[in-house]
């Protein structure tokens, strides 16, 4: 019961500096543009993208990378034309509506914390070294998750800043009122 009240703590609190991070600070929109003509790349996304998926621009079709022929006009396509990672989904029926994603990020965020609270109740570590373990399991996270979006997909590189200081500080947090939790008597 200890370590899912903890979980439940963690998750509350991770879930808040979620919200801070994208509504009240830049963080969430770091690494994110406006395209020039959204009605121009909207529409060419519509013909262009037809499926939902993840595109990446200029492409080459698996079968055709042991091809010396289509491997190297790629490779010049693909110095002379900007890279893509596309993202295509289907149209939403209200955008505006975000509950089920908030309640799925909720769930996420108090899975996490239910991991980062058994994890630590199972150590013998004191209040500080906890609460840096939990830093340094969102920066794992981080590390995992994000840096390779980074170097494989060229994310952009305040994008990936932008995710070390999301999960560095939530679980910073986080760890902060589990470790208290923990540790209460």
């Amino acid at each position: 019961m200890r370590i899912l009240i903890a979980a439940i703590l963690g998750g509350i609190v991770l879930f808040a500096w979620g919200f801070v991070a994208h509504t009240m600070l830049p963080i969430g929109e770091m690494g994110m543009q406006q395209p020039v003509s959204e009605d121009g790349v909207l529409e060419s996304v519509k013909s262009g993208l037809p499926s939902p998926g993840i595109y990446m621009l200029p492409s080459l079709e698996p079968d055709k990378w042991g091809d010396e022929a289509a491997m190297a006009s790629w490779a010049e396509k693909a110095k002379v034309n900007p890279y893509a990672y596309v993202v295509v989904a289907p149209p939403m029926a209200d955008p505006a509506a975000m509950g089920p994603q908030l309640i799925t990020q909720f769930i996420c965020d108090f899975l996490g914390s239910a991991i980062v609270a058994w994890l630590l109740a199972a150590t013998a570590w004191g209040f500080a070294a906890r609460v840096i373990g939990a830093a340094a399991m969102g920066v794992f996270a981080w590390i995992a998750a994000v840096v390779p979006m980074w170097n494989w997909y060229r994310f952009p590189t305040d994008f990936m800043v932008a995710g070390l200081i999301e999960q560095g500080v939530g679980w910073l947090l986080s760890g902060l009122i589990i470790t208290w939790w923990l540790g209460r008597k």
